[in-house]
């Protein structure tokens, strides 16, 4: 049995536990969106929801708390300014793991974490438009069956 055995150690020690999270913290915050092992986004998942539940406090203590753990003060501010906001009538639920399959080297489970009201950039949006203006494939077809026609046509003429 488990009893009184919560946590993530990762198979690290405390110290390269805790600076591994810091760092995964940092890039989340500053990317809106990491690639990373499962366990890995499973153990830093409640610190980032903790870290956004401080942000949306908006005062100077919560502030040091949040600086104590993402060790970026970039980063720290816009957590505070941009993120914070755009979570301010959200309770909790601020991040999201999607699977992506196993690493090739060594087989691990790899996985998407995100924030869930994340902005799209412009390689996103690009791909997402790209999928939304193709057309039905009926349509296609179509399309296509009438250019041959008028190519025959214009060839016997």
């Amino acid at each position: 049995m488990r009893h009184r055995k919560d946590g993530f150690k990762l198979g690290r020690l405390t110290q390269h536990r805790w600076a591994l999270f810091r760092n995964l913290l940092v890039a989340l915050f500053r990317h809106e969106r990491i690639t990373t092992t499962e366990a890995k986004a499973k153990a830093v998942r409640g610190l980032a929801e903790h870290m956004v539940t401080l942000a949306k406090r908006e005062n100077l203590h919560a502030r040091r708390q949040v600086l104590s753990m993402v060790p970026d003060a970039e980063v720290v501010g816009t957590l505070f300014d941009t993120i914070a906001a755009r979570f301010s009538d959200r309770n909790g639920g601020y991040t999201r793991i999607i699977k992506l399959g196993p690493r090739p080297g060594d087989n691990a489970p790899m996985v998407l974490l995100e924030l869930v009201d994340r902005v799209e950039d412009g390689k996103d949006r690009k791909a997402s438009d790209a999928k939304k203006e193709k057309a039905p494939k009926g349509e296609a077809g179509s399309a296509r069956g009438k250019k041959k026609k008028e190519k025959v046509a214009a060839a016997s003429a």
